[in-house]
């Protein structure tokens, strides 16, 4: 899976945004914090839901594994609901 080419990655300060271009079906900005910028970060590459938890994982040293799989996979679902991913 791969971030769509119909949305733009964009951080201010401590906000993470991914913003869609004019071909992209959803309008608005989706807005997240450091976590979903690492999630949206990994997507700028091919890469699966496992390769996203191994990642974060490395980059939040500590962090309960089972928290970054639910997180991982409620913001997956939340994208893809969104047609922000490719798969």
């Amino acid at each position: 899976m791969k971030l769509s080419p119909n949305f733009l990655i964009h951080v201010q300060d401590d906000e993470h945004l991914l913003i869609p271009v004019s071909d992209a079906k959803f309008s608005g900005v989706v807005r997240g914090n450091k976590t979903f910028g690492a999630i949206i970060s990994c997507l700028k590459d091919e890469t699966t839901e496992e390769g996203i938890v191994e990642s974060l994982k490395a980059q939040f040293e500590g962090a309960d594994e089972e928290i970054i799989k639910a997180d991982v996979a409620k913001a997956l679902s939340e994208l893809r609901k969104i047609e922000a991913i490719t798969d």
